[in-house]
């Protein structure tokens, strides 16, 4: 069975190939190398000793994803990419919104005219906007507060539009909470271009030396100790969570809807204790301003996923810090020392 990872060479993506490539699916990846390397792809086929084909290619130019279904049989797409800062996306919303949803448009397109009709999509916790209680399940209301997750929850209205004019569409909407960590091998972890918008990366370069400190946005949330409390979930548990939504969408569920998150809340500072644990290195941090779009507490009720897909996160906070810490000592220029 052949599948097509859009952002296949960034972060979740990467992971996730190499998880279908364990379980022996062709892969193949469509990236434009915005905001990744080709390099990870590299590492992938090293780590699994299996093979993917890789198109450099632009969501927003249709004729090269043309090209990719001319070329391939697909039998299903996981859609991871889009640009995904949150802070960014406040700054600059039509980028976003042109980036993220015009090329989601152009994808859907041509999987519709190649009969292909079969899509995870990579969602988020975000479209939740900031819930009225905690943990968030599945059917709460949704919103959005900052233009990223807009995208998202746009895009799921897409796909929800599209299934109900099409019930030959099986759609997955996989709503992630907060991935971190990396692969036990070391070889392939979170990479970001330029300044990290995501906290363990910034944790990790700041240890290592790249970074003066990390700066905490906020010390005066309604929570435990005043910082954010959030899901954070190992990539590869995230992952795994992609191979276990392919065989139930290949079984004509229609539209279904997954919370991918661990159920356990941390603060930013439980983060920062953890890491520093991890790599036995002292963190420091500064409390600064809020972040605009940011909420006080964030985290799932996966029961659903494990009800229906027996899938649930296994791995603990200690080995996401572990396993960020071994990729960032092993590789402190990311994927840049091997280019």
């Amino acid at each position: 069975m052949k599948i097509l990872v859009t952002g296949g060479a960034g972060y979740i993506g990467s992971h996730t190939c190499v998880e279908l490539l364990n379980e022996n699916y062709d892969v193949v990846v469509l990236d434009n190398l915005s905001n990744s390397s080709e390099e990870s792809l590299f590492r992938v086929k090293n780590i699994t000793g299996k093979s993917l084909e890789f198109y450099k290619a632009d969501l927003l130019n249709k004729k090269q994803i043309l090209a990719v279904f001319s070329e391939h049989k697909i039998d299903g797409v996981i859609h991871f990419a889009g640009l995904k800062a949150v802070g960014e996306s406040v700054s600059i919303p039509l980028k976003y919104f042109h980036n993220n949803i015009t090329g989601t448009l152009n994808l859907l397109a041509v999987m519709n005219d190649f009969n292909v009709k079969n899509i995870v999509f990579s969602s988020s916790a975000t479209v939740y906007g900031d819930p009225a209680s905690l943990p968030i399940k599945e059917e709460f209301p949704l919103s959005a507060t900052n233009p990223y997750g807009r995208t998202k929850l746009m895009i799921e209205e897409i796909l929800q539009d599209l299934y109900h004019s099409d019930k030959n569409w099986n759609i997955a909407l996989l709503r992630y909470f907060n991935p971190m960590g990396a692969h036990k091998s070391g070889e392939i972890g979170e990479d970001p271009c330029g300044i990290p918008n995501n906290l363990m990366p910034y944790i990790s370069q700041v240890a290592i030396g790249l970074l003066p400190q990390v700066s905490v946005f906020g010390n005066d949330y309604d929570t435990p100790d005043g910082t954010g409390v959030r899901d954070f979930i190992h990539v590869v548990d995230l992952a795994l969570g992609h191979i276990k939504t392919l065989p139930k969408l290949f079984t004509n569920p229609g539209l279904v809807i997954y919370n991918l998150g661990t159920g356990i809340g941390y603060s930013v500072l439980e983060i920062i204790k953890g890491f520093e644990a991890a790599s036995n290195k002292k963190i420091p941090y500064k409390i600064v301003d809020r972040r605009p779009g940011d909420i006080a507490a964030c985290w799932a009720d996966p029961t659903k996923a494990k009800e229906e897909l027996g899938w649930k996160a296994n791995k603990t906070l200690a080995d996401m810090c572990k396993d960020t810490w071994n990729w960032q000592k092993n590789n402190p220029n990311g994927y840049g020392e091997s280019l």
